[in-house]
């Protein structure tokens, strides 16, 4: 059982952080450069899950996802199986969920970036999609890290959404979060301080080098 939520858990993270990816390299782009009156709105949409209690978050999901509601009978329609209290609504709600923590470091790495940079690629004939994939995206690789990092961390210890839009069904939502609370509901209490035990060593495990790479990238870099 334990095995299944491991592999579950793992699919699901490495999924969600690819997802976001695609997502928020453009998205995060947009926001360090632009200018608009919107900024300001969409920063706070995207920001939204760091205060949003994630059982709100995962009811909406939830009635979203019911074929009752157009998404959901629309992925019924298309795909002949509910949305939710599936795998691809756990991804759906981790994207969601997991969003602010890819957006912002990239979005903060992309406005630390000189101007002077990409007016210099401008000047030798290089045009935006250019400059972004030959300059300015190797130039973000410390927050690109950074992103890819916290977004798959954050996946791997979700919890409330999860159990909202998924419930806990082994070998297809039982996540590794799930099968601790699992555990302690059923009184496996050893078990669960087992589980428990591995999850936080594993997430300092992943923090230190991630903050550990952080300052020998500063260093290289003369920071």
């Amino acid at each position: 059982m334990i095995i299944d939520a491991i592999l579950l858990t793992l699919k699901l993270a490495l999924l969600t952080t690819a997802v976001l990816l695609l997502m928020c390299l453009p998205l995060s782009h947009w926001l360090a450069k632009t200018r608009s009156s919107f900024k300001p709105i969409l920063e706070a949409i995207v920001a939204l899950p760091l205060v949003l209690p994630p059982t709100v978050l995962g009811f909406y999901l939830l009635i979203w996802m019911s074929p009752n509601h157009i998404l959901g009978r629309w992925w019924m329609n298309v795909f002949d199986q509910p949305l939710a209290f599936s795998f691809s609504g756990l991804v759906l709600g981790s994207v969601l969920y997991s969003l602010p923590f890819v957006v912002q470091p990239l979005q903060r790495t992309f406005e630390a970036q000189s101007k002077q940079v990409r007016e210099a690629a401008f000047t030798l004939g290089a045009n935006s999609w250019q400059t972004f994939w030959t300059i300015q995206l190797p130039l973000a690789r410390p927050g690109l890290i950074a992103a890819s990092v916290l977004g798959f961390a954050h996946t791997v210890g979700e919890f409330g959404v999860v159990l909202m839009i998924g419930g806990n069904i082994p070998g297809q939502t039982q996540v590794l979060s799930i099968l601790l609370f699992d555990q302690v509901e059923s009184s496996r209490i050893q078990e669960a301080h087992w589980l428990a035990a591995g999850l936080v060593i594993t997430s300092l495990i992943t923090l230190f080098s991630l903050y550990r790479w952080n300052r020998f990238a500063a260093v290289k870099v003369g920071i």
